[in-house]
């Protein structure tokens, strides 16, 4: 299965951390076979000054949906040095490195745990920006959309 994932940080050297968690994928989560460019954006559901840098990578793993899940918890757990992505009341706050599966291959799964493809990615340019860059032919199982079709209805939108 090819796992695409979105790598973002706004705390620290988040460069470093975006290579820092792509080191680790790779390590245990399986074959990077393709990587996107950074994209910079600012945070998405909470306010911050410290603006993110985002990274999609595509994984080849052997690893099935929830197995992966786990590992990309651990990993997030042990870079972030036991710091959660969410206030005691369940708010985005700054971190270190968050990790997102987007999608993987064609896959729709709506469990509480794990939803793919990712529900906000029509939403989030800094996903839609390294899907497109990834996998430019992928089309979003429930949409019937290509990454750039999406990102032209995202422009659309927040122009009215």
């Amino acid at each position: 299965m090819i796992y695409y994932l979105n790598i973002g940080s706004n705390l620290d050297d988040r460069e470093g951390n975006l290579w820092a968690a792509d080191l680790r994928l790779s390590l245990d989560l399986g074959l990077v076979v393709a990587r996107s460019s950074i994209v910079e954006s600012e945070p998405w559901g909470f306010e911050s000054n410290n603006a993110f840098l985002n990274m999609g990578i595509a994984v080849e793993s052997r690893y099935e949906p929830i197995e992966a899940l786990n590992i990309i918890h651990d990993i997030e757990h042990e870079l972030n040095q036991g710091h959660s992505h969410r206030d005691s009341e369940g708010n985005y706050v700054d971190r270190l490195v968050d990790i997102d599966i987007m999608a993987i291959d064609n896959l729709v799964i709506d469990l509480p745990s794990l939803q793919v493809p990712h529900r906000h990615m029509p939403h989030r340019d800094f996903f839609l920006k390294p899907m497109a860059e990834l996998v430019p032919k992928w089309k979003h199982p429930i949409l019937h959309l290509t990454p750039q079709e999406m990102l032209q209805q995202l422009s659309n939108n927040e122009g009215h």
